[in-house]
């Protein structure tokens, strides 16, 4: 047979690279056809799902990427990749989500994590825990006779001539002229940790949602365009309703997108503070992005120092969504603050809180605030 007219050879293009991915669409046809034998597989099945895996690859290399860099390593172990996981709200600890949650990834270790209890304790010989965790129980009212009224306010009378002196002793250090007091219940949360600055200043690292903190203002990080469906975003936008909304709609169509390390300050509708303080915090890798973060945080206390605020409310600025390790985020918000007050000296707060709701936030802002240098 003469090969004239014959067809003419081509090269085969493959399905990949007709759609576009690196990941084998026809590897991915031959799974999904072994594992559903039973249904009929379109053709754009194995794309989509070549493609979704390709995705989620290229993060989870990407955070594992910063996890070694961050440990000054040049190869990526398990252990970063655990780390990258466990340390990602999406894939491990967002609630709609939580795609990896309970994985093990062999030889990856474990996660650092040390009880709060364990850190917050006071130097001395009997190291007794810095912060009381159960709140007192409430006392019912009762009538008290003339005789026990006028014993207890003889107590309170010397209790607040000794809180007096005690005061004109310490000088600066008790400059701390907040309502809310170490261990009470009254503002919706319980106090775990707390640091006092050289000029009076009180750190404290509490445990609770943000959404019913009793603080002057609270810090909503987001992004240019004001969005509110992070975690901290979705629950304020629960609480505070329509009008915590349509003020966030207002200020976005008033003002523009928000720059970076730029900040914005809204009344808070529906919530127990009295303002809201959204930031646009910087992501991690971005070009000057420690810089940034300190800018941030610098400038929600400017603008809650221009109201004459008391107390602000702080969660975990960018270790979220923006990709910053919880430590390195922790060393850099708190550097932030203590710098602030430093250079102001005349600062109307004088609470700052730090709202976390992990254990192993908690713990690396404990940690980080007793290395905190006050003097």
């Amino acid at each position: 047979m003469s090969s004239r007219g014959g067809k003419k050879k081509t090269t085969k293009t493959s399905r990949s690279t007709k759609a576009g991915v690196i990941f084998p669409v026809g590897r991915m046809l031959r799974y999904i056809k072994k594992g559903l034998p039973k249904y009929r597989i379109g053709v754009g099945a194995p794309v989509y799902m070549a493609a979704v895996l390709e995705y989620l690859t290229a993060e989870i290399l990407e955070l594992a990427g910063n996890a070694a860099r961050d440990n000054k390593k040049g190869r990526v172990t398990p252990r970063h990749i655990l780390l990258a996981i466990a340390n990602d709200e999406e894939l491990n600890q967002s609630v709609p989500l939580q795609l990896l949650k309970g994985v093990t990834i062999a030889a990856g270790g474990v996660l650092p994590n040390i009880h709060p209890e364990l850190l917050a304790k006071k130097r001395g010989s009997k190291a007794k825990l810095e912060a009381v965790i159960t709140p007192p129980p409430a006392v019912k009212k009762s009538k008290m006779s003339a005789t026990k009224k006028s014993a207890s306010k003889k107590t309170a009378a010397g209790k607040k001539t000794a809180m007096r002196s005690k005061k004109q002793g310490e000088g600066s250090k008790a400059a701390s002229a907040d309502s809310t007091t170490e261990g009470t219940s009254t503002d919706g949360f319980t106090v775990l940790s707390t640091k006092s600055l050289f000029l009076g200043q009180r750190l404290q690292v509490v445990q609770a949602d943000i959404s019913t903190v009793g603080s002057e203002a609270v810090v909503h990080p987001t992004n240019s365009s004001l969005y509110t469906g992070g975690e901290v975003g979705g629950a304020l936008e629960k609480k505070g309703g329509k009008e915590f909304v349509d003020a966030i709609l207002e200020l976005r169509k008033k003002n523009g997108p928000l720059e970076v390390a730029g900040a914005v300050l809204t009344s808070g509708y529906g919530l127990p503070a009295k303002f809201v303080i959204h930031c646009n915090s910087p992501s991690w890798g971005s070009d000057k992005c420690e810089e940034l973060l300190d800018k941030t945080v610098k400038n929600c206390l400017a603008l809650a120092d221009e109201k004459k605020l008391k107390s602000v409310a702080f969660p975990s600025i960018g270790s979220g969504r923006n990709g910053f390790p919880k430590q390195t985020a922790a060393q850099l918000i708190l550097k932030a603050i203590s710098s602030y007050f430093v250079a102001t000296m005349s600062s109307s707060i004088k609470t700052v809180y730090f709202v976390l709701f992990d254990s192993e936030s908690i713990g690396i802002y404990v940690q980080e605030m007793a290395k905190l240098d006050t003097n």
